[in-house]
């Protein structure tokens, strides 16, 4: 892998807050389960709250609970957003916590996230209407439906698609600043690299993982099957592994019955922490080495199964990965070059390109203002968190020869293409950049918790009625 032709500063590795497009995907979960869909990851932000209708049930319940430098927050807000996490927590067979627990970690939770917001907003970060539409386009993107179909279903769950666009907004506000304030001051050195290398070289072998690549199958459940629907599901599901195992091509059989978003992508979730991925799968692996198949495996959406692609151990990876080749288009934002400009422009180089009119390389290398221009935009082969994770959820996403739609990152706006992906034994150097970005993301979260607890701390906060 060549990592020499791109900007230094694209590879920053993990960091969580701008991976906006994961976050976003969870507001389909109710309407996925019954569609067959999947997130394709766990919500790691605040998931918008919507207004609730102005029925007389809910104007009663409506109070203020508490205010954050004179913004109030409602009981209802607090009521929608512990009913949306309660729902998340079901669909991953995870255990429910306490009601009264829950509601006291979340509206801690909407507190910290309002004073950010007002930090973000203060500061002077605007975000512009394109930027949001190419939000919501990869979020529809995501769950492969069109924008008029996630509207329909953010309607049929009680979501106002107004409101939706305004937390989306939020979201890439809170992103920005803390990208700005948060992850851009964390450093990695070679010296904290070499002593995490060491350190995972003494860890035990039989220890558990503390990280999963799975790839998966969803054949879905519709809701309210009858019986026989769920044993006939259940039957196809079970074809499907045996094919599997009987040495059917895993990246087939997901492009053939599987209704998850990552059919596109081969079934491949990605390389994340256990911790990220739902109970039931990590428990449905726990055994099995790379290579390994489970299932399948039941929950509300329908019958998983699974294949373990890697297992980290401790932050660092199996011999073998799964690597991208890709190219790219970047545009950077300056005062001539707004963000809805770049995205309107590599919209229209999207449709060009997608009508033969022009080539990706030809144009990469007379427009993009990434080092890789030269290259024809192309990025070489690379492991699994080299990219930033708004651009790297994208990328995965995308079947060889896709090209995306126009894609926001912090370093501006891209255009990407999958040309290939491959199975490899790493490097000493690919394992040390894996390492670096383990060790970054590590920094980040922990830089992000202090910074969080501080702009929470000298927020002004009046608590009224207690949630109900």
């Amino acid at each position: 892998m060549t990592n020499t032709r791109f900007s230094p500063e694209f590879f920053s590795g993990f960091a969580p807050a701008a991976a906006m497009t994961l976050a976003l995907s969870i507001l389909l979960t109710a309407g996925a389960q019954a569609q067959g869909l999947r997130p394709s990851a766990p919500l790691r932000f605040s998931d918008p709250i919507t207004r609730p209708a102005q029925g007389t049930a809910q104007r009663q319940a409506d109070f203020i609970v508490a205010v954050v430098n004179s913004e109030p927050i409602t009981n209802s807000e607090v009521r929608l957003k512990v009913i949306r996490t309660e729902q998340q927590i079901a669909q991953q067979g995870a255990a429910m916590p306490p009601r009264s627990e829950l509601v006291k970690q979340l509206l801690e939770r909407m507190i910290s996230d309002k004073a950010q917001l007002q930090m973000a907003t203060a500061s002077g970060i605007r975000i512009e209407e394109n930027a949001i539409d190419a939000a919501v386009q990869t979020v529809a993107s995501q769950n492969q439906v069109t924008v008029d179909e996630l509207r329909s279903r953010l309607r049929a769950d009680g979501v106002d698609y107004a409101q939706f666009r305004s937390e989306v907004r939020d979201e890439l506000l809170v992103g920005r600043l803390r990208a700005r304030e948060v992850d851009s001051k964390v450093v990695v050195t070679d010296q904290e690299i070499d002593q995490f290398l060491r350190d995972q070289g003494g860890a035990s072998a039989d220890a558990s993982p503390v990280a999963l690549n799975l790839a998966e199958i969803l054949v879905a459940v519709p809701e309210n099957a009858t019986p026989e629907q769920v044993a006939a599901l259940q039957a196809r599901a079970q074809q499907v592994v045996d094919r599997a195992r009987s040495g059917t091509d895993f990246t087939a059989l997901a492009a053939e019955f599987s209704a998850s978003p990552t059919r596109a992508a081969g079934g491949l979730m990605g390389l994340r922490s256990v911790d990220r991925y739902p109970q039931l799968f990590v428990d449905a692996t726990q055994s099995l080495q790379a290579g390994g198949l489970a299932g399948p495996v039941r929950s509300g959406a329908g019958f998983h199964i699974l294949k373990v692609i890697e297992k980290r151990q401790a932050g660092m990876p199996s011999a073998l990965v799964t690597q991208t080749h890709s190219r790219h288009i970047l545009l950077r934002l300056n005062a001539r070059l707004t963000e809805a400009a770049a995205i309107e422009k590599l919209a229209e180089v999207k449709k060009r390109i997608q009508a033969g009119q022009a080539d990706f390389a030809a144009t990469a290398r007379e427009i993009s203002e990434d080092g890789s221009a030269k290259e024809g935009g192309d990025l070489g082969w690379v492991s699994p968190g080299v990219f930033v994770p708004e651009f790297e959820t994208v990328m995965n996403g995308l079947a060889p020869n896709q090209v995306s739609d126009p894609v926001v990152s912090r370093f501006g706006v891209h255009l990407i293409q999958v040309l290939e992906r491959r199975e490899t034994q790493l490097s000493q150097k690919d394992q040390r950049e894996i390492a670096r970005n383990a060790l970054r993301e590590k920094k980040q979260n922990e830089a992000y918790a202090l910074w969080a607890q501080d702009v929470r701390g000298r927020a002004y906060v009046e608590y009224r009625e207690p949630p109900q």
